[in-house]
């Protein structure tokens, strides 16, 4: 185990904190309107460079989701962020949406963000995409360094258990999302859900771009993890978390390693993006150093994840296959994907995707063979990477619209005696649908002619 190498990132931290305050300060001086010099190519590259350094070196905090409004057939509405339920590990927020216009009452959908090093906020783009159509909750998962040692471990398994206790508070007329990671927990949280009969199992799920069955197409993330073992992971990537951090002491995957790994695949473009940045600043094009600063206010912003929870999941999804072997173990009860009947399945694949290869989301179909086929979809999204299967311009035009007439139609054709009318939380004035979420009316119609 690396035990000194978290110690030596939080001593390197304090030891620049001294320079970058000098060059933060000569930053602003020739960043001054006031200043002459600030208008002079000299005094340009000077203020460019401090703030590089200042980037470059700056520990990024917890981004703020920063959705303020939608947009409701045409009319603005204000949207606020509410914390509904709440765990050592996790917090679900839900955005309240300000009063809009009369009309049917629209779902619940529940977005479960990955719990890979990054903050659910890397998810806002996703969100922002589907708050005029439905009532909109994501999982806020905690940073582990920021949980102290006396709220008890977190493992797989406790993600399963966090994923049904969510499903169950927000009852059974939701659907639920799973973004790449979370694929394999919701599906085994559905999965032992439905077996247990349990009456809150989600009308539908969506897996995107998740690691299903790392052995279709494996990438090279694949098969780093599958050559060298669980063991090598333990060794070389489990650090203790260095005091004063309220997680002093518990084993972490930190996230700053995890980040390093991530850059070092694809360090040319970061250099080259860095280096634009530097000409964009130099020349006062704000608006594409904007786009700089945005994007990676966010890609830098990392946190830890619990080392049980990290290595259980490499064994489980990317070393032993354990889940399409069907071997996969919760609680010690077999987690049987055939029990899963009445939720609906859909799954999205990036053709680009170099995280999950293409066919590892798509190999759900294959393991759960008791979902009617009218009743599952599988969209493959041409052009589009692994990040592209969540967020940009394609999956706004093509992946959501598809995802909102696949979630109504399953809303609409489900078993009226399994699942409740829909119901609008009190807080939240009826909304107007989309096209898509237009079936319902169907459901209710049928639904009053059979108490008739």
């Amino acid at each position: 185990m690396n035990h000194h190498m978290y110690y030596f990132y939080e001593a390197a931290h304090s030891i620049i904190s001294p320079s970058r305050a000098f060059v933060d300060t000569v930053g602003l001086f020739y960043r001054n309107p006031l200043n002459p010099l600030a208008q002079t190519a000299v005094g340009r590259n000077i203020a460019a460079a401090c703030e590089l350094y200042e980037r470059m070196t700056r520990r990024y905090g917890k981004p703020a989701f920063g959705l303020h409004s939608t947009v409701i057939e045409g009319e603005e509405v204000p949207v606020t962020e509410s914390v509904v339920w709440e765990k050592p590990f996790c917090r679900l927020i839900r955005f309240v949406r300000g009063p809009h216009p009369v009309g049917i009452k629209q779902s619940k959908l529940l977005i479960v963000a990955p719990m890979s090093g990054h903050y659910a906020t890397l998810l806002r783009g996703t969100v922002e995409a589907f708050l005029p159509s439905h009532q909109v909750y994501i999982t806020d998962w905690s940073d582990a360094r920021m949980v102290p040692m006396s709220e008890g471990r977190f493992d797989l398994d406790d993600y399963i258990d966090y994923v049904v206790e969510i499903l169950q508070h927000l009852g059974p007329d939701v659907h639920v999302i799973a973004v790449c990671q979370p694929s394999v927990p919701v599906l085994a949280a559905v999965a032992c859900m439905e077996a247990a009969n349990d009456p809150h199992v989600p009308c539908s799920m969506t897996l995107m771009g998740g690691p299903i069955d790392t052995r279709k197409s494996p990438t090279e993330v694949n098969k780093v993890a599958e050559k060298r073992g669980t063991e090598w992971f333990r060794r070389n990537c489990i650090m203790r978390v260095p005091f004063p951090n309220p997680g002093f002491m518990r084993e972490v995957y930190p996230g700053f390693l995890q980040l390093s790994g991530f850059m070092a695949m694809n360090f040319d473009r970061h250099v080259e993006a860095h280096a634009e940045m530097f000409k964009h600043l130099v020349e006062g094009d704000g608006d594409s150093a904007d786009k700089h600063r945005d994007f990676y206010d966010e890609y830098m912003a990392v946190c830890d994840l619990t080392a049980e929870f990290y290595l259980q999941t490499v064994d489980t999804v990317f070393v032993r296959h354990a889940l399409p072997k069907g071997e996969m173990m919760h609680r010690g009860k077999l987690v049987d994907t055939t029990k899963i009947r009445r939720t609906a399945l859909m799954t999205v694949e990036g053709e680009k995707d170099d995280i999950s290869g293409v066919g590892q989301t798509k190999a759900t179909h294959d393991i759960c063979p008791n979902i009617p086929k009218h009743r599952q979809l599988y969209h493959l999204q041409e052009k589009v990477g692994h990040y592209g299967v969540f967020n940009g311009s394609r999956f706004s035009k093509y992946i959501v619209p598809a995802m909102n007439k696949f979630m109504a139609e399953m809303e609409a054709s489900f078993e009226l005696g399994k699942k409740p009318a829909l119901a609008a939380p009190a807080a939240e004035a009826p909304p107007v649908a989309a096209p898509q979420a237009a079936a319902p009316k169907a459901v209710a119609k049928k639904a009053a002619a059979k108490k008739a």
